[in-house]
């Protein structure tokens, strides 16, 4: 694919890792893959040890071509997308409720109950990867939350042990730590919980809140 152009314009083409185990199903998407500008890293003919290969291969996009998913397949891609999360777009035969939302439930980012038109492949393709960007912002954004969320406890738990065993005020307490933070050019998060684990060890194991 020397010269490749990207599906969105750039040079740069996306590499796309297929499976397939029926050879001539695979070769028909093969080809309409690459007539659509994409680069194929490889195709391989189940599931087994998928998140190994995404590893290895670093897929941007990966299809998934299979007539009857079963738990092993569900299993696959819920570890390509913990540990290697990307767009993944999911063809199989069947269309029922629970194997679309085991899919779902294991990253997929698009489940097709039929082959793709060739003509369809790149804005299938395109979609994908808009609802796996989608999500991941979402994550991150949920991430972020609960991350501070879980600071703003371990600052409120360390200006109360401040407050109880040194007698500050809540503006001293806060203060006190922000100065250190500062001190130590770290998070004030990182400085409560050092706080926290002082009078952890300073009360016998227990901070006593």
């Amino acid at each position: 694919m020397n010269g490749a152009k990207h599906p969105t314009g750039s040079q740069q083409a996306l590499k796309v890792l297929l499976v397939d185990g029926e050879p001539g199903r695979a070769a028909i998407l093969e080809r309409a893959l690459l007539d659509a500008g994409y680069q194929l890293v490889s195709r391989l003919p189940s599931v087994d040890h998928l998140n190994e290969h995404v590893q290895r291969l670093q897929p941007d996009v990966v299809i998934i071509d299979i007539e009857f998913p079963d738990r092993d397949c569900f299993e696959n891609m819920a570890s390509v997308s913990r540990t290697n999360p990307r767009p993944i777009v999911m063809l199989s035969e069947e269309s029922d409720e629970l194997s679309i939302s085991l899919a779902i439930q294991s990253g997929v980012s698009a489940y097709l109950a039929n082959d793709i038109p060739p003509e369809r492949v790149r804005p299938i393709i395109q979609v994908a990867v808009a609802r796996f960007r989608e999500f991941q912002a979402l994550q991150q954004e949920l991430q972020a939350t609960k991350d501070q969320l879980a600071d703003r406890k371990l600052i409120d738990k360390a200006k109360g042990l401040l407050m109880k065993h040194r007698n500050f005020s809540e503006d001293e307490a806060y203060h006190a730590m922000r100065k250190l933070a500062m001190e130590r050019k770290q998070k004030l998060a990182d400085t409560a919980k050092s706080v926290i684990e002082v009078f952890d060890l300073l009360n016998g194991g227990g901070s006593g809140v």
